[in-house]
């Protein structure tokens, strides 16, 4: 998926559980997927995870996740990765590295109506929760810039997308995105990454947010994303409601949520099915949403 990464696999796991933390090497390893785009899971045992990052900068992450996990996760409603080691570069593998708790549950479909509601109501919960979290000491998000500066990489990704989807109506939606009024408060906590592979669910209920390697202070209208991401639009209302969204706030959500979407579908349309077509998905709502609004 990217320059440069490193190949992993279950063997170099076993090499690197071995040498690091030898009181877990008798725990088999499994691969977890392969649709992640920032790390590399493998599964340790019943009860835990090794994340081996794919980038130097997802790398960077680990120090910021292994500080702040532990100290916002007693004031949210579900639960978050529990970091419990710190591998260091090793065994041919160039990056630090985690293990994590182990969390059940499984990713929710992009925009499946099945019980979207009360789903909405969780995400809400969740949301609501971070952003009221302290945020002294906290560092900027990943995504914590306003939307102007991320201009120039949304026009190129509009010009490179012309035969994928309609980028004259994007365009447009992304240019009153432009218009709306900045925050007026201090910077929030923020997931800022809140699409279905970043959430577990279970009986239709969010039971768990994981990856958080975009956290950080920023604008909480960045994990208004969610609504597009996450929820079909008969719920998108149920969601704004609960997270008392006022319209500058949610005008926002959406210029995040199309630019995130048109540059992941132009960075990943040829290397990552998965987040390509969840980005095609996003796009087409915004653009319907936008119809029922003309």
């Amino acid at each position: 998926m990217h320059a440069d990464e490193p190949g992993t696999d279950a063997p170099l796991v076993r090499r690197l559980i071995a040498a690091q933390f030898p009181h877990w090497s008798a725990l088999p390893v499994e691969r977890v997927g392969a649709a992640g785009t920032a790390n590399a899971m493998y599964r340790l045992g019943d009860d835990l995870v090794v994340r081996l990052p794919r980038t130097a900068g997802s790398a960077d992450d680990i120090a910021t996740e292994h500080h702040w996990l532990p100290r916002l996760a007693p004031g949210l409603p579900v639960a978050i990765p529990a970091p419990l080691g710190a591998g260091v570069p090793g065994e041919g593998y160039p990056h630090p590295w985690s293990v994590y708790g182990w969390l059940d549950g499984s990713c929710p479909a992009v925009g499946d109506t099945a019980e979207a509601v009360p789903l909405a109501r969780d995400l809400a919960r969740f949301v609501t929760a971070l952003h009221r979290a302290d945020p002294t000491g906290g560092p900027p998000s990943y995504r914590s810039e306003p939307l102007a500066a991320r201009d120039r990489a949304v026009r190129k990704a509009l010009a490179d997308l012309t035969t994928e989807i309609d980028t004259a109506a994007a365009a447009e939606i992304w240019q009153t995105a432009l218009r709306v009024p900045a925050p007026a408060g201090p910077p929030v906590w923020i997931h800022a990454d809140l699409q279905p592979g970043n959430m577990l669910t279970a009986d239709g209920r969010l039971t768990a947010v994981i990856d958080f390697g975009c956290l950080g202070l920023g604008d909480a209208a960045v994990d208004l994303i969610a609504a597009w991401y996450v929820l079909p639009a008969a719920a998108r209302d149920t969601f704004r409601t609960a997270v008392e969204a006022d319209d500058a706030a949610w005008a926002r959500g959406i210029g995040w949520a199309l630019s995130i979407a048109l540059m992941e579908l132009q960075y990943y349309r040829e290397t990552n099915a998965f987040m390509a077509d969840t980005a095609r998905h996003v796009i087409a709502e915004i653009l319907a949403d936008q119809r029922q609004r003309a």
